[in-house]
């Protein structure tokens, strides 16, 4: 089970989980279009797409259809970014900009943190840029728990 929490300055999101499987299994998942279109997916929002160029400076983008989730008024999510730190298999980060957002240009940023235990890989990842966002800090605050839990479930397989 994830542990999540607020950052004490309202500007981030960290969520936390143990999986059985080794890093470098995890980055995988975490940085190949194919597999984050079968497990970064969900019927309540269905992936239409997702794009990834996994290399320092390489850019990544995904979209998803019509479903039942909806935030500030959007139930078709976009969401793009630029890979700005890149160091297989221990840290993926990259910019987040989402349609979803109360301010679509404000840049924020995804940073998965791999580190190796034994039996498996503690994941952490941390949501940062949000202290503006209030809406999407508190739907990301709901949202990257259910993430980590089938990111655990695909690599565990």
């Amino acid at each position: 089970m994830p542990t999540t929490f607020i950052t004490p300055d309202q500007d981030g999101i960290v969520c936390e989980i143990e999986v059985s499987a080794p890093a470098d299994r995890v980055f995988q998942a975490l940085t190949t279009g194919a597999e984050l279109m079968r497990w970064f997916n969900s019927p309540e929002c269905p992936v239409k797409f997702w794009e990834m160029d996994p290399r320092l400076g390489g850019r990544y983008r995904y979209a998803t259809g019509k479903g039942t989730v909806v935030v500030n008024n959007v139930s078709e999510f976009q969401c793009r970014g630029e890979i700005v730190e890149f160091d297989p298999p221990r840290v993926l980060a990259y910019t987040w900009f989402g349609n979803w957002h109360e301010d679509p240009t404000r840049r924020t940023v995804v940073r998965w943190e791999l580190t190796p235990k034994s039996g498996g890989t503690h994941v952490k990842v941390t949501h940062s840029g949000l202290a503006h966002l209030p809406v999407s800090r508190k739907d990301y605050a709901g949202g990257w728990p259910g993430v980590v839990e089938m990111l655990k479930k695909f690599v565990e397989k």
